[in-house]
């Protein structure tokens, strides 16, 4: 865990400007895993910065075929773990290589981190303010999602959106307001409440005929939680295409708690997603 903390303390030192990871901070080299490039995006939709990393495949070839590219967000703490994992992954796994996305905030002080806000759907009795998905979904499509895809050699078919505990709201709120614009989403142990009212409404409608929504569930996570999920499942899965615009699967997470099996719901939505496994059912 400390040398994750020195990682993106790391590359926080590297300061606004795009930076390779392959650079040092001092002696020390960044880590392959997790090479690529990261640098500061101030979005005018939301008024205010993210910093935002880039891990590319080792292999980066930017004139062969297009990688997939997935989404983080939370990408202050899930960025180190999840991007690195993703290579054995694809050693262990046969998943293919990807450039792995993550959206920070710089910190978790709420005068930074806003993801109480952004990850909001909108609900009864949640102030229109305060329910920022719609806002942070426009920053995503409008402003992130066209910058890596003019950078970097990624297939927009083939965008996936990972998100934990309330960034799973968000996940969730993406696949039912605007669903093509990913092709996979994989929502970890999601909070739901406030906001689950927006979420089983109508889905907007879709061209695409190859959309996924994982849903993952720790064992150990707290009661609440759970219910959630499977109250979200259950309904959506009593609707017919293209009522329901995407293939849903719930997936427990034998043992898994809230937060300290991320991994385990990453693989498993992965697999879901690209080989049709349920890896930890």
């Amino acid at each position: 865990m400390r040398g994750l903390v020195s990682i993106l303390f790391g590359l926080l030192l590297l300061g606004s400007a795009p930076h390779a990871l392959a650079q040092q901070v001092g002696d020390v080299p960044f880590p392959a895993a997790l090479r690529g490039e990261a640098f500061r995006l101030e979005s005018a939709t939301l008024g205010r910065g993210f910093d935002i990393y880039v891990r590319l495949p080792l292999d980066y070839d930017p004139e062969g075929p297009a990688y997939p590219v997935v989404y983080l967000l939370d990408g202050d703490s899930l960025f180190p773990i999840l991007a690195s994992n993703h290579l054995f992954l694809t050693y262990e796994e046969s998943l293919p290589e990807a450039v792995i996305v993550g959206i920070a905030y710089g910190g978790f002080d709420p005068s930074v981190n806003r993801r109480n806000i952004d990850f909001q759907s909108p609900d009864q009795g949640v102030p229109a303010e305060d329910a920022g998905a719609g806002r942070f979904h426009t920053f995503l499509t409008g402003e992130l999602i066209p910058l890596i895809e003019g950078r970097f050699h990624v297939d927009p078919e083939q965008r996936i959106l990972f998100g934990q505990s309330r960034a799973g709201n968000l996940v969730l709120y993406s696949a039912v307001a605007h669903p093509d614009v990913f092709r996979g989403r994989i929502a970890s142990n999601p909070s739901l409440t406030p906001g689950m009212g927006s979420i089983l409404d109508r889905a907007a409608p879709a061209r695409r005929d190859d959309l996924g929504v994982v849903i993952t569930s720790g064992e150990r996570d707290r009661a609440d939680l759970p219910a959630e999920a499977a109250l979200w499942v259950d309904t959506w899965s009593d609707r017919d295409i293209p009522d329901r615009p995407w293939d849903i699967r719930l997936i427990r997470i034998p043992g898994g708690t809230h937060a300290a099996n991320s991994t385990d719901a990453y693989r498993a939505g992965m697999l879901w997603l690209f080989a049709g496994d349920d890896a930890g059912d």
